[in-house]
């Protein structure tokens, strides 16, 4: 059910409890955190701003206002939320079909559908995208952010194209003249970001002074490279959509990049919140991050900024630095702020190649080497397949299609791995119930127990007729669902042919094990009905004695009045 007020529950509930007992104290260790993230900020919104065929300055607003816009909304307050390497990957060719005005409206419509899947309570929809298809799909992002970089590491101007693969391969073509002085630009930010000790990265990252040294050397060294250009001292852009020009009569043709948008802004937020949880132990509100990142990437566009979604890199720096609260990322987005006002003229003059650099050693370590060194270590096949295929689609394909492919390959792995559930047939030994001590009546075993083991639906439906078939000497049945979580109208239909087959040749059948759903599946189906419930049992040894005790009445082996 759609919550129209939830800015009244979930929003005053955060806030309340995030401030509980604020002081100076806490106030200093936001203050600090805030600037330590807006230092790391810095350089990977002009690179992200750039990588997303926009602008740096469209990079550094987005930064600026999605720190406000979407924290002050947001349903976990450690978040810091900006331009991003994975939302790059999407509007770079966006940017190439439609240009920054099919950006913009892109980004609007992609902020409403994440409204929606908020106001929805849709907040758990990350949960059902396997772990593997994460990892494939931020491999991808990482290819295609490093492949459209190609250019500005080089210092050269090759034709636009379509996908990342049809880009690589005119790369392969050798038709362009590298620019050594670029190129040396380049790697000298990537020896710096590499060089640089991850405990004074803490402090000072390691981009933002690769970023320096390049400048500084560029500066001194009267480099001939392409930079950044003008920085306007504003955040509301000359270049920014206005509601005037928006192409209503070509909107259709932006609805599919407006989903890539949300779909990657969901799963991004929210796993971001998930890490974060994790890290200080707080239950983010899912459904209200997803709101305020709804919110933020509706406004956004209006200013000239590129869609923003929450940052993993710089959360984790936020909490590392001791950012207690969401005033961490009001204070990032200040200094951010004060640094396009104040330092516009010095940034204006850093080199594109140098952004390249950034964006090159990001692109390497956004990959989640733990997962898949783990997923290729333990030779998890599945998990491999679905990575592999994932990160294929991303590259080729749209980055909707790369999710819906990679969720659809492991929907179907699973399915096939389930289907090779088992169906254990077991004679029934009076001997042995006896010596467990039931009373068994019979002295010959007229009955086998079926332990149904996993779902019976459609994907085990074969295993589970296949065993049954052999059912050939007369026996009765009693079919155990101890271990059945669930069943599907094929799983009903083939528990139905085996009753009228059963009692087609005399021989009776009982169930035994069922859990609430499954009983509630049978009820429906008119299955309990039929048998009664004097044939269904909480487990198979109460059936087995029963069953025993009609045998032994109905061939007069011994009197019963059951």
């Amino acid at each position: 059910m759609i919550r129209m007020m939830p800015l009244f529950s979930d929003f005053r509930r955060t806030w309340a409890e995030e401030f509980q007992g604020y002081n100076l104290n806490i106030f200093r260790q936001d203050l600090l955190a805030g600037v330590t993230v807006a230092a790391v900020a810095l350089p990977l919104a002009l690179a992200f701003g750039v990588a997303s065929g926009a602008t740096a300055a469209a990079g550094l607003v987005t930064a600026i206002l999605a720190g406000v816009l979407i924290a002050s909304l947001g349903g976990i307050g450690y978040q810091i939320s900006g331009p991003t390497g994975a939302m790059s990957a999407v509007l770079i060719v966006l940017a190439s079909r439609y240009g920054l005005e099919g950006v913009w409206v892109a980004s609007l419509m992609a902020g409403a559908f994440i409204l929606l899947l908020g106001l929805f309570n849709l907040g758990q929809i990350v949960n059902f995208i396997p772990s593997a298809v994460i990892a494939g799909f931020t491999s991808g992002i990482a290819v295609i952010i490093f492949i459209g970089q190609i250019d500005n590491l080089l210092g050269v101007h090759t034709e636009g194209a379509e996908s990342a693969v049809i880009k690589l391969v005119n790369y392969l073509k050798f038709d362009y003249q590298p620019n050594v002085m670029a190129l040396g630009l380049s790697l000298l930010v990537i020896v710096v970001m590499l060089a640089w000790p991850k405990k004074l990265s803490a402090r000072f990252p390691g981009s933002l002074l690769g970023l320096i040294v390049a400048t500084a050397a560029a500066a001194l060294l009267k480099l001939d490279t392409p930079v950044i250009g003008s920085i306007p001292q504003t955040i509301l852009l000359d270049e920014r959509l206005i509601p005037a020009a928006i192409p209503w009569d070509h909107l259709s043709e932006l609805v599919i990049p407006a989903f890539s948008i949300a779909a990657l802004g969901s799963i991004e937020s929210l796993l971001c919140g998930t890490v974060a949880s994790r890290m200080t132990g707080t239950r983010m509100a899912s459904n209200q991050e997803l709101i305020a990142q709804g919110l933020g990437n509706m406004i956004i566009p209006f200013f000239g900024g590129v869609p923003a979604t929450a940052a993993i890199a710089r959360t984790s720096v936020a909490i590392k630095s001791g950012g207690r609260t969401r005033i961490t990322s009001f204070i990032h987005s200040l200094t951010l702020l004060l640094a396009a006002l104040l330092l516009a003229p010095v940034i204006s003059r850093v080199p594109l190649a140098a952004l390249a650099g950034v964006l090159a050693v990001t692109s390497w370590r956004m990959n989640d080497w733990p997962e898949i060194r783990e997923i290729f270590h333990r030779r998890f096949k599945s998990a491999m397949f679905a990575f592999v295929s994932t990160l294929i689609a991303t590259v080729v394909l749209d980055l909707t299609q790369a999710i819906i492919l990679g969720v659809g390959l492991s929907a179907l792995i699973f399915v096939f791995q389930i289907s090779q559930g088992q169906v254990v047939m077991a004679p029934v030994s009076p001997e042995k119930m006896r010596a467990e001590g039931y009373e068994m009546r019979s002295d010959s075993s007229r009955m086998v127990v079926i332990y149904v083991i996993g779902p019976l639906f459609f994907g085990t439906v074969n295993t589970f007729n296949t065993a049954l078939a052999k059912l050939n000497g007369g026996e009765d049945v009693i079919l155990s669902f101890r271990t059945v979580p669930l069943l599907d109208t094929t799983g009903i239909r083939a528990i139905e042919e085996l009753i009228d087959r059963l009692e087609g040749e005399g021989r009776r059948i009982y169930l035994s094990g069922l859990n609430e759903q499954v009983r509630s599946y049978l009820e429906r189906a008119g299955i309990i009905a039929h048998l009664g419930e004097d044939r269904i049992f909480w487990n198979a040894y109460e059936a087995i004695v029963v069953a025993d005790h009609y045998r032994a009445r109905e061939t007069s082996l011994a009197p019963a009045d059951i």
